[in-house]
């Protein structure tokens, strides 16, 4: 700072007591006086000045801080909603009012098979299938969503398709959103629904016209025996007897595959004679064999076994397995109904084999024999063998057949023992 000249610095041509002098130093006094306080008025504002800065200074810090927190806020939203994005289970397309696709996640690209590296480049032409699907006519209300067939490799996919439209805050048009779903597990799901809802509402109706069947039925077989029994002297009234009682045994045990393919579980099983069973099923079955010209053997050799069995549903299953033979063989063939013990197990086991010299089965056939409804014979509901295999689960047991064209076939049936009869 420049030193003032005091008072005590006299100019020389200032002689004291002149009136010049007192002029000079009043002068002096007063611009001294207006220098100082211009100069505290200074530092003021520079003490004012420096403050504020100091304030604005600190404003830009936290303005910054704030600023650089919303960037990095701003950066985790956008990367949470881009993996948000990435894994929705429904896929996704945004196309912009100058139709060029901004947004496809991976499940939009699944959905329509495009390549998962596919980007749409500038003047190059869209995948078909992205064409075909803004073709489709938006809808005017944006939650209907509609049905859209696909053709995949592996059959024909549903997809469900949702639109909706955003605007901006001017009112102009802006971006088209399209939403896509998988609706072929579903479309499927509903169909074998109602293929189950049909098909139990057939098995009621079959089940309500067994029973009516087999009321009459049992009556007509009795009368059939008692016409038997007074024809027995008459050679051609006894053979047309027979005949009649062989239908009657037919129908029987079609009425009998109806009611025990749509029964209920079997009830508590009681020990049961399985050779005396296995042979009134083969006397039940005489007059049909008689009338085809076969002839039925059984050929025991594990002598008095006892099983756990419903007898009702375990001589339905011999029944079935009998007929499908006698369906399988020309006149003069031979049913071979043969009883022996298992292979050593945890528990022992009895095995009964059916053994038939009928037409066979072709590899094909015996992959789908015991599906409901599958039949090589003309007429028949195909139950027969979809009942055997469900009554010997219900019995513990095993059922599996052996079988080459012209060679006959085999249906073995293994059932856990609960003894032997001396």
């Amino acid at each position: 700072m420049t030193i003032l000249p005091s008072a005590r610095q006299k100019p020389r041509s200032l002689r004291r007591g002149s009136p010049a002098r007192h002029d000079a130093e009043g002068s002096l006094v007063r611009a001294f006086a207006t220098f100082t306080q211009a100069a505290d008025s200074l530092e003021k504002s520079y003490g004012q000045l420096q403050a504020e800065a100091a304030r604005l200074g600190g404003e830009l810090e936290r303005a910054n801080s704030e600023l650089t927190c919303s960037l990095e806020e701003n950066t985790r939203v956008r990367a949470f909603l881009a993996q948000i994005l990435e894994g929705l289970p429904c896929g996704v397309l945004v196309i912009d009012a100058r139709h060029r696709l901004r947004v496809i996640n991976p499940e939009a690209r699944r959905l329509l098979l495009l390549d998962p590296s596919w980007l749409p480049e500038e003047g190059e032409a869209w995948p078909a299938v992205i064409d075909r699907l803004l073709a489709e006519p938006s809808s005017k209300a944006p939650a209907v969503e509609r049905e859209w067939l696909l053709d995949d490799p592996a059959g024909t996919r549903f997809l469900g398709i949702a639109q909706a439209r955003v605007t901006s805050s001017e009112g102009a048009e802006g971006e088209t959103i399209w939403i896509l779903r998988d609706m072929t597990q579903e479309k499927r799901l509903a169909t074998e629904r109602e293929k189950a809802r049909r098909n139990q509402a057939l098995a009621e109706i079959a089940t309500v016209l067994a029973h009516e069947i087999r009321n009459p039925l049992g009556s007509l077989e009795l009368f059939a025996g008692l016409l038997a029994d007074s024809t027995a002297a008459t050679s051609e009234a006894s053979q047309w007897v027979g005949h009649i009682q062989a239908g009657l045994r037919t129908l029987a045990a079609t009425v009998n595959n109806v009611l025990q393919f749509h029964s209920q579980p079997c009830p508590e099983p009681i020990p049961t004679h399985l050779d005396r069973l296995l042979r009134e099923t083969v006397e039940f079955l005489g007059p049909l064999a008689r009338q085809r010209g076969m002839q039925v053997r059984i050929d025991n050799r594990a002598g008095k076994v006892l099983v756990h069995a419903d007898p009702n549903r375990l001589q339905q299953v011999f029944l079935n397995l009998a007929l499908n033979a006698f369906r399988a063989m020309p006149p003069g063939g031979w049913l071979v109904a043969s009883v022996a013990w298992a292979a050593p197990a945890d528990r022992p086991q009895v095995q009964i084999d059916f053994e038939d010299q009928g037409i066979g089965m072709s590899a094909e056939e015996m992959e789908r024999i015991f599906d409901p409804g599958f039949t090589t014979h003309a007429g028949s509901p195909g139950l027969g063998l979809s009942v055997c295999k469900k009554v010997v689960e219900q019995h513990e047991g095993t059922i599996r057949v052996h079988s080459a064209p012209r060679l006959g076939s085999t249906f073995t049936l293994t059932l856990p023992a609960a003894g032997e009869l001396e």
